[in-house]
């Protein structure tokens, strides 16, 4: 079968040309190869003398000898330079082998065959630089056919892949890729071998034998061509890249465990509840980290035990029946729910749901890892579905406050070293948001009892007042407040009523609070001037921000104080310290039915009087207390009867949704009906204002004014003379037989005497006295004098000075106050409930003497 052979075929990269030689010596056939390698056309070469015309003039005579013999019949093969025409010198270098012939007549010929030394020698040069980049370069290289059948490999690739590199020849890529990626590698040859399109990189996965871990490859392949361009196969080029990927997998590790941290600081902890930040927890880690993961706390520090069983004490201590009590407080899958999660407590046993109270058993590793504070590796399951799992104790402040488990499942890549170090710092951060959740809320608990012990029980009752209250508490992730009210009863049937609020949130804020409040009690025993209580309530407010509780400045309650150095400093180290509040308070006479008002900074008392809007009543706010330097002015408006009157904390007109002002004409439009109940009211208020924000605490003090009858009063003034006092006594016992109080006509008679007696002997100007029957009966002597009546034990051998040891054995209470005009001296006497007076003892009627 004739085929032609093409354009680019090896005879043109070796340059083969052939002549005859006739057997005249001369050139009788000249190819057209012979013409391209020696530069002469047929036309002139044939017919010439091939010594005389190619070779150098001083080789011609051994030339026309070699051509002699070869005419004879002899074979020869050499080297002969010629000389290509037009050029000079010779350089030219022919392999020739003549082989002798014969013409049809019989005659000697020759037929000679040329080949251009140079042209083996590139050829050789460049198989040889050929073969020294295949076989000795550190990449694995192979050439596939155009039926994807391996050529040749090199060294290299035989070295990876086993055996030598002839053993290669033959193969196909599916007997070293496993089906997936050969498939994949045969696809990208057929498009290279195709398309002539090169590839570069192409990420290969497989393992070398003898070799369980996975091999990564990047892949170069391109076409590879015949001189006339024809496709003969594909190239391939691979190097071992999986140190690389091992480094590329790594930093990806490396950067999501940042990214991770990173999401942590930004998740974890912006709740103040326990199982919120769990939850927390596990939104950063599933799936992001792991496949499953849940959180354990012990059933101690979720219950408030002040010291939780993760202390380092406690875990040593712990029997060996198994780990203290935990509950399952949050749960995170990112795979099927009715997969497994987690270890469970014990082997016989199911993974605990979510809020159920368990234990681990001793020798488990979750039990080691809550003993020892270690990280514990758990065997996976026995269905075979979690094949990796941590168990991390959740640490802070050297108390294991729970556990944590994350689990990875089949196909997921195992927990290494980065990741345990990554789980430990996931785990201690949430544990020590939730210590401070525990913290705070035994904090938040405490100043919650504190507040709660500090305000009126109940409903107070007061003389000519109806009185309502409510108190709100802030929702549980806000910290208790300083928010306060008070309701005092005052000698002569008077009341003050007090609101205020501590600026700040907190313990410390209950606490301050609870000071201020017995602060104020404490003054309003004194029946000082609603202005004069603040003032000083003022001082006492400076005194809680300065070390030892002292005053800040001269002229207060406890005179001047000189702090110290060392106590100037530790103040203005501790700005945070200086407590201020803000502070309402009134005082109500049921006869006069007038409210003095002082205000230190709060909120103005609402009042609504019947048939009337409520409005605001204009009292001056003055200065919060602790800020000092300021006078309290005093404000005294008269109500009328069944007016209502309302006192409030901030947290009830003021939320971010809406401005002061519109939160206080919400509160006039809620007192629309002064005329329903008490109580009512107060839930109307509480329901229109929408006060479940739950930003702050809410203090509402309402009461409804209920002014003493004309009949439930008697107001006599006396003359400064001596008869005055037999006056006194008849006055009184006709008020007493009036009220039908017959059994207190003799006691009353009695005291009566004593404080007029005094009155007219140490008093001023002219007497007043007056009787007001509620539920007791109040006995006043006014006088213009200033002079204070003291309680002073008499000699036995004094006449007098035994008056007010009568009156102090005799009555309830007694005291005295002053007045704008000069003082008042009282006494109390409870009503008679029908039962006989106890008789004194003979140590109450001796102290007298």
């Amino acid at each position: 079968m004739w085929q032609s052979s093409p354009p680019g075929s090896i005879y043109d990269y070796i340059r083969v040309a052939s002549f005859s030689i006739g057997p005249d010596g001369l050139i009788e056939q000249w190819s057209r190869r012979a013409a391209g390698l020696f530069g002469v056309p047929a036309d002139k070469a044939v017919g010439m003398d091939p010594v005389e015309a190619f070779m150098p003039e001083e080789l011609r005579g051994d030339g026309h000898r070699r051509v002699g013999e070869i005419l004879d019949g002899k074979e020869w093969t050499g080297l002969v330079p010629f000389r290509i025409p037009g050029e000079d010198p010779v350089h030219g270098l022919a392999e020739i082998y003549v082989m002798p012939s014969e013409t049809g007549t019989g005659e000697r010929a020759a037929l000679c065959i040329v080949v251009d030394v140079r042209a083996l020698r590139r050829i050789e040069t460049d198989l040889a630089a050929s073969q020294a980049i295949f076989g000795q370069s550190p990449f694995g290289f192979v050439l596939f056919g155009t039926d994807l059948t391996v050529i040749r490999a090199n060294q290299r690739f035989a070295t990876v892949f086993g055996g030598q590199a002839a053993d290669h020849r033959g193969r196909t890529v599916d007997d070293y890729l496993s089906r997936p990626e050969a498939d994949r590698l045969t696809a990208t040859l057929e498009r290279v071998l195709e398309t002539g399109a090169s590839v570069t990189d192409l990420q290969l996965v497989g393992t070398a034998p003898g070799d369980s871990d996975n091999r990564h490859w990047s892949m170069n392949l391109y076409r590879v061509h015949s001189g006339s361009g024809r496709p003969i196969g594909i190239a391939g080029l691979a190097t071992d890249v999986t140190r690389r990927h091992i480094a590329a997998r790594e930093a990806a590790s490396a950067r999501r465990n940042l990214a991770l941290l990173n999401e942590a600081s930004a998740r974890i902890g912006n709740s103040l509840d326990l199982e919120t930040t769990a939850r927390e927890l596990l939104d950063v880690a599933v799936p992001g980290f792991c496949d499953l993961a849940s959180v354990d706390l012990y059933q101690g520090l979720l219950t408030g035990d002040d010291a939780p069983p993760g202390s380092w004490d406690s875990l040593r201590q712990e029997s060996v029946g198994g780990s203290a009590e935990l509950r399952r407080v949050a749960l995170a899958s990112a795979v099927s729910d009715a997969l497994p999660a987690t270890a469970a407590p014990d082997a016989d046993a199911g993974p605990p749901a979510l809020g159920a109270v368990h234990r681990f058993s001793y020798n488990s590793p979750c039990a080691i890892a809550l003993r020892t504070g270690h990280v514990e590796d758990v065997p996976g399951d026995d269905q075979g579905f979690v094949q990796s799992t941590l168990a991390v104790p959740m640490v802070a402040h050297d108390t294991v406050v729970g556990l944590v488990q994350f689990s990875r499942t089949k196909g997921s890549e195992p927990f290494g070293e980065r990741d345990r170090a990554l789980a430990t710092e996931l785990a201690a951060r949430a544990a020590v948001c939730i210590d401070n959740a525990r913290l705070y809320r035994r904090e938040h608990e405490r100043a919650l009892i504190l507040q709660r012990s500090l305000l009126p029980p109940g409903d107070p009752v007061a003389a000519g007042l109806d009185i309502a209250c409510r108190y709100l508490p802030g929702n549980t992730a806000t910290e208790v407040g300083g928010d306060w009210f008070d309701v005092i009863e005052l000698p002569g049937h008077r009341t003050a009523l007090v609101v205020g609020d501590v600026m700040g949130r907190g313990l410390r804020a209950a606490v301050a609070m609870g000071e201020l409040r017995t602060a104020v009690r404490t003054l309003a025993l004194l029946d000082l001037e609603p202005a004069e209580v603040l003032s000083a309530l003022d001082e006492v407010a400076r005194g809680l921000g300065t070390p030892g509780g002292g005053s800040s400045s001269s002229g207060g309650f406890g005179g001047a104080q000189w702090p110290s150095r060392a106590a100037h400093k530790s103040r203005e180290a501790d700005l945070s310290e200086v407590y201020l509040a803000t502070c309402i308070y009134a005082v109500y006479d049921p006869v006069t039915r007038r409210c003095t008002f002082a205000n230190a900074g709060h909120l103005p008392p609402a009042a609504v009087e019947p048939g009337e809007p409520a409005m605001l009543l204009d009292v001056p706010p003055g200065m919060p207390l602790g800020v000092g330097g300021e006078p309290f002015e005093e404000v005294e408006v008269e109500l009328k009867e069944g007016a209502l009157l309302a006192l409030y904390t901030d947290g009830l007109v003021e939320s971010r949704d809406h401005p002061l002002d519109e939160g206080l004409d919400a509160l006039r439009g809620a007192l629309v009906e002064p005329e329903r109940p008490l109580e009512d009211v107060c839930d109307h208020v509480l329901t229109t204002l929408d006060t479940r924000h739950g930003e702050d605490d809410i203090a509402l003090l309402m009461a409804r004014i209920r002014g003493l009858p004309a009949d439930a009063v008697g107001d006599w003034r006396l003359p400064r003379e001596p008869r005055s006092v037999g006056r006194a006594r008849e006055l009184a016992r006709g008020r007493l037989l009036a009220w039908d109080l017959g059994e207190l006509v003799d006691t009353t008679e009695l005291l009566v005497s004593e404080l007029v007696t005094n009155a007219l002997r140490y008093g001023e100007g002219e007497i007043r006295l007056r009787l007001l029957r509620d539920r007791t009966l109040v006995c006043e002597v006014w006088d213009a004098g200033l002079v204070q009546p003291r309680r002073r034990r008499a000699r036995d051998t004094d006449e007098g000075g035994r008056g007010l040891q009568l009156v102090g054995l005799l009555s309830v209470a007694w005291g005295s106050r002053r007045t704008p005009r000069g003082k008042t001296v009282w006494f109390e006497l409870a009503l008679p409930d029908g039962e006989p007076a106890a008789e004194r003892t003979v140590e109450q009627l001796l102290s007298m003497f």
